[in-house]
Formats: C-alpha cells, structure tokens, sequence
C-alpha cells in the first residue's frame, strides 16, 4: 500500500519512513500562530487521509469528496501518531471504528 504526505510547507512526501509522522505532528506543534500553513495531512492511496492542524484536532474524509468529513478534537500525540500510522497502512476499518463527529 501507499500512502504519501503533505507538510506544513506543502511539500509532498510519497512513501516515506513512518518516522516523518511524528516530525508532521513536530511541525504544527512548533509555531501555533502560523495561520498560513494550517495543517499537515497523510493521505492513503485510497484517497482516504486525515489531516493535523494542532491542537489535538484531526479531520478525517475521502479527499475527493466521497464521503462526509469527521472530526476529533483535544487528542493528545500518540492518539493523533496512531491515527496518521492507521491512514499510512490503510487500516481504514479501524479508523472507522473511531468516535468521530461530523463535520470539520
């Protein structure tokens, strides 16, 4: 399976060592205040990807549309680690399992 990223930068990593997940979550925890580059992602090659904007906030959705986006906010870092490695190896059934609420 594959599965690319995207930095706060936007620049764009596909298959990358699993060590970049916790440098993503390093990056939004670095500068809060930049309001510009508001969030990391990992995205599936399924299209399915979950996005970090700090905070403990993560969105979860099918990048193309397909389907609604899902939230969970206040998540400390290994939850929101496991999440990004759960989309990196597309265990998409178990991040459905997750107590997401609707919308972003």
């Amino acid at each position: 399976m594959s599965f690319f990223v995207y930095h706060r930068g936007g620049v764009c990593e596909t298959d990358p060592l699993s060590s970049v997940l916790s440098r993503l979550v390093d990056e939004m925890e670095e500068s809060p205040e930049d309001e510009e580059h508001a969030s990391v992602s990992v995205i599936h090659e399924s299209e399915w990807g979950l996005s970090y904007s700090g905070g403990g906030h993560v969105t979860y959705e099918h990048v193309e549309g397909n389907g609604k986006p899902r939230h969970m906010s206040g998540l400390p870092r290994e939850k929101v680690l496991e999440l990004m490695q759960s989309v990196a190896e597309g265990d998409l059934s178990r991040l459905e399992g997750e107590p997401w609420s609707p919308g972003y």
